[in-house]
């Protein structure tokens, strides 16, 4: 069945969803690494690909930024899509100074100071896990293709943390116990929806920029720095 912001019949989305915020990466991701594509939603320019990636069927859709759309997307894939695993491939900042620009982080946790559990679920909700299987997968596919990564404690903000006005708060109100070593926008509402429907979920990172480092990557840098992770990803599904 169609939803108001999917317009594929129940069917034309796979088990596995590989999603990514930028509809670009999405189409790329489909158009350099899956067979048999084609295109079962566009609503919005959020755009969404069933294919086959080494004869395994694989879809492949964008989730917009931020907790809010990327909560839409999963809450109806898992719901009225039959989704069972969704793996998000993401862009982050770093927070540890030893940890330098392209370096892919396996998010283990992820905090939000974000009501959106309280909000869905009347529950407050602070810290979720990701899919300890996914992970374990995920590990064990970056060692078999010597791909590095580093896995750890992510944060899920409400706004890019650029624009805050005064970032050095919002660190220090972070709690210490968690070692957070990266923030990006939307896996807290992945894992929390996957938890809610007992389903499973996994996110990879690609540090774009640093807060200690005071670098940052070009978007076509950002762009371009989606292979190793795509990946990590496809090959964790075979």
């Amino acid at each position: 069945m169609a939803t108001a912001h999917n317009e594929a019949n129940f069917g034309d989305i796979a088990k596995t969803v590989i999603m990514s915020g930028d509809p670009l990466r999405v189409k790329a991701i489909a158009e350099k690494y899956l067979e048999n594509v084609r295109l079962v939603n566009n609503i919005r320019g959020i755009c969404a690909y069933t294919g086959y990636y080494k004869g395994k069927e694989v879809s492949v859709m964008a989730h917009g930024m931020g907790m809010p759309s990327a909560g839409i997307y999963v809450y109806e894939l898992y719901k009225f899509y039959g989704v069972e695993n969704i793996i998000r491939l993401g862009s982050c900042g770093a927070y540890k100074e030893d940890i330098d620009l392209l370096d892919i982080i396996l998010v283990d946790n992820s905090y939000t100071e974000s009501n959106f559990s309280y909000t869905l679920n009347n529950e407050h909700v602070n810290v979720i896990s990701s899919s300890k299987e996914l992970n374990d997968k995920i590990e064990e596919i970056s060692k078999k293709e010597n791909i590095q990564i580093r896995k750890g404690n992510v944060c899920s903000t409400d706004c890019f943390d650029w624009y805050m006005t005064d970032i050095n708060q919002y660190l220090d109100r972070l709690p210490k116990n968690l070692n957070m070593i990266a923030a990006e926008m939307e896996s807290f509402a992945i894992f929390y929806i996957a938890k809610l429907f007992n389903k499973k979920a996994a996110c990879l990172l690609t540090v774009v920029d640093s807060h200690y480092k005071k670098e940052e990557l070009s978007a076509i840098e950002r762009q371009n720095s989606l292979d190793k992770m795509t990946i990590l990803a496809l090959e964790s599904i075979l």
